[in-house]
C-alpha cells in the first residue's frame, strides 16, 4: 500500500504551507496519501480535514482560555486518530502550542513514527529554553530563516533551511490586476486599499474595529476609496458583520489566488501582523501591518518579547522598513496619518515597497525552491523511517 503522510495543521498561514508541501510531494510521488487537519487551500488539492481547524486558530494568552475545552477535545480526537491510523510521516505545522502537547500526548500512549515539524518556533524572539524541548519531541524541523537552525542543531535536533514558500507566490499569479477590479465592478481608476484584519476569531474581534476607524478616517480623503477584504470560508460572516456599514463599498474575496489578485489590483494594504506581509511584498503592495490581543496579553507579550520587532521582513532588514503597528501602538489615531501619507504619495509607498521585496530573498535556499526542498526531507524519512 502507498505511504501514509498525516497533517496536523492550525491555521490558515500553515495551510498554505502545507497545501504547497502537498503539491510538491505529489510531483515526486503521486501515490502518496495524506490525511488529517487541514484548511481551505489543503482542501482545494482533495485532502479531508478531520475537523475545521477554524475551530482551533486562536492566539494569545488569554484569547485561549474559552476555546480550552474544544482545543482538548480536538486534540483528543486528533491522538486517537493518528493511533488508529498508523501513519508513515507525521508532519506538524507551526502552532507549536497544540503540537507541543499532542506530541506529548501520542509518546504518553507509546504511538512511534518519525515526526517532522515546519516551521520553527520563534525562539530567537522569546522563550529561548523551547528549543531543547522541541528537539526532544520532533525528529526534523524544517526552518523557514536561515538564521534558525543553529538554534536548535546545538540540542541535537536535525535542522533544515527550506526557505519560505512565499516566495513561490509570484508562480501562482494568474490574473492582471484589471481583471480583478473588472470582475467585482471595482472602477478601474479609484482608490483600492486591501484590508486584512487576520484569520482568526481573535485577530478579526481586535482588529476589525481599529482598521474600521482608520478607513473612516481615509475616506475623507479619498472619496473614490473602494476596499477588498480578503478572507477564509470559515471567517466570512463574521468579516462581512464586522464591516457591514462601514459607507465604503467593499468586495470580500476568498481563495488563495483571489487574494494574491486582490493584493496586485491594489493601491495600499492594511494587514494584521504575520505572514500575510510577506505575501503583499511578494505581490509588490505597499502596506503596513498592526497587532494586538487583549490588554493583559499585550503587557505579557510586551515583557516577554526580545526582538524590536514584529515583522519579518523588519527582522531581517533589522531596522523598521514596513511600518508597524502592534500592542498598545495598535491605535486608527496613529495608523491613519502614516496609512494616509502614503496613499497620498505613491512613489513613496513603492520605495518602501522595493525595498522589502530585496530581503525577501533571504529567505530561498540556494539549491532548490522552498516547497521542494521540505519534500525532499520528507521523502527520505519516507524510504528511511529510521534516520
Amino acid at each position: 500500500m502507498s505511504k501514509l503522510i498525516y497533517f496536523v495543521v492550525g491555521e490558515p498561514s500553515g495551510d498554505i504551507l502545507a497545501s504547497r508541501l502537498m503539491r510538491a510531494l505529489r510531483e515526486a510521488s503521486p501515490d502518496l496519501r495524506f490525511t488529517g487537519m487541514g484548511g481551505d487551500a489543503m482542501k482545494d488539492l482533495g485532502f479531508e480535514s478531520l475537523f475545521p481547524i477554524s475551530e482551533l486558530s486562536v492566539m494569545g494568552f488569554w484569547e485561549v482560555v474559552p476555546r480550552l475545552p474544544l482545543i482538548l477535545r480536538r486534540m483528543k480526537e486528533v491522538a486517537d486518530d493518528i493511533a488508529a491510523k498508523q501513519p508513515d510521516v507525521l508532519i506538524t505545522v507551526d502552532s507549536w502550542g497544540f503540537v507541543s502537547k499532542l506530541l506529548k500526548k501520542l509518546r504518553k500512549r507509546g504511538v512511534k513514527l518519525p515526526v517532522i515539524h515546519y516551521v520553527a518556533p520563534q525562539v530567537w524572539a522569546w522563550k529561548k529554553g523551547r528549543a531543547a524541548k522541541v528537539a526532544r519531541l520532533v525528529n526534523h524541523l524544517l526552518c523557514l530563516l536561515p538564521y534558525e537552525p543553529p538554534y536548535f542543531e546545538k540540542h541535537g535536533l536535525a535542522c533544515t533551511f527550506a526557505g519560505h514558500p512565499v516566495i513561490e507566490t509570484t508562480a501562482e499569479m494568474s490574473a492582471e490586476p484589471v481583471d480583478f477590479r473588472a470582475r467585482y465592478g471595482i472602477p478601474e481608476n479609484c482608490t483600492l486599499l486591501t484590508v486584512l484584519p487576520g484569520s482568526r476569531h481573535s485577530e478579526v474581534s481586535k482588529l476589525a474595529p481599529v482598521f474600521c476607524k482608520v478607513i473612516a478616517q481615509l475616506s475623507a480623503h479619498f472619496p473614490d476609496l473602494h476596499l477588498a477584504i480578503p478572507t477564509v470560508s470559515a471567517m466570512e460572516s463574521e468579516v462581512k458583520a464586522a464591516f457591514a456599514g462601514i459607507g465604503v463599498p467593499y468586495q470580500v474575496v476568498q481563495g488563495q489566488h483571489e487574494r494574491y489578485n486582490a493584493f496586485r489590483a491594489s493601491n495600499f494594504a492594511l494587514a494584521a501582523s504575520g505572514t500575510v506581509s510577506l505575501e503583499l511584498t511578494a505581490c509588490g503592495t505597499p502596506h503596513v501591518i498592526a497587532y494586538k490581543f487583549n490588554p493583559l496579553t499585550n503587557f505579557i507579550i510586551d515583557r516577554l518579547a526580545t526582538t524590536r520587532f514584529a515583522n519579518l521582513i523588519n527582522i531581517l532588514a533589522k531596522k523598521f522598513v514596513i511600518p508597524e503597528f502592534v500592542l498598545e501602538n495598535c491605535d486608527e489615531i496613529l495608523i491613519a496619518p502614516v496609512v494616509q501619507d502614503f496613499m497620498q504619495h505613491p512613489d513613496k509607498a513603492r520605495t518602501i515597497a522595493d525595498e522589502a521585496a530585496q530581503y525577501l530573498q533571504q529567505l530561498k535556499p540556494a539549491d532548490a525552491m522552498p516547497s521542494a526542498k521540505a519534500a525532499s526531507v520528507v521523502l527520505s524519512y519516507l524510504s528511511n523511517p529510521s534516520k
